[in-house]
C-alpha cells in the first residue's frame, strides 16, 4: 500500500505531531511495513482489522522489545531491538492474515502453543 507524495507529507507531519503529543522521543518506524500490514489485514479479514492489527502489533513489539532490553521499567530498549520486535510481530500478523477471518492458530485455541 503505497502513499503518494502528498499523503507521505501529511503522514510525516501527523506522525511527528502525534509522537510529540504522546511524548515518544526519537520515534522511528517503518511506515511502509505498517501500511502494508494494515492493508493486508483489511483485505484478508475486514476493513476494521487494519487499526486493530497495527495497535496489537505495536503493543506486542513494545512488550517484546522491553523484555529483550532486560528491563522491567517498560523501556523499549534500543532502536535495533525495537525494530526487530516490530518485524517479528508484523511477521506473525502477516502469516495470520493468510488464513483470513477464519482459521489460523486461534481456531484451535491454545493447542500447540507455548502458553
Amino acid at each position: 500500500m503505497t502513499a503518494n507524495d502528498n499523503e507521505n507529507q501529511i503522514l510525516d507531519q501527523w506522525s511527528h505531531r502525534l509522537a510529540q503529543a504522546l511524548q515518544l522521543l526519537d520515534l522511528d518506524f517503518d511506515r511502509e511495513l505498517i501500511l502494508d500490514l494494515a492493508g493486508e489485514s483489511a483485505r484478508s479479514v475486514t476493513h476494521a482489522a487494519a487499526p486493530i492489527t497495527a495497535l496489537m502489533v505495536g503493543y506486542a513489539a513494545g512488550l517484546a522489545a522491553g523484555t529483550t532490553a532486560g528491563t522491567a521499567t517498560g523501556s523499549a530498549g534500543s532502536k535495533q531491538s525495537s525494530a526487530a520486535a516490530v518485524a517479528q510481530a508484523a511477521d506473525v500478523a502477516f502469516r495470520l492474515c493468510q488464513d483470513g477471518a477464519d482459521g489460523g492458530p486461534s481456531s484451535k485455541g491454545w493447542a500447540d502453543t507455548a502458553q
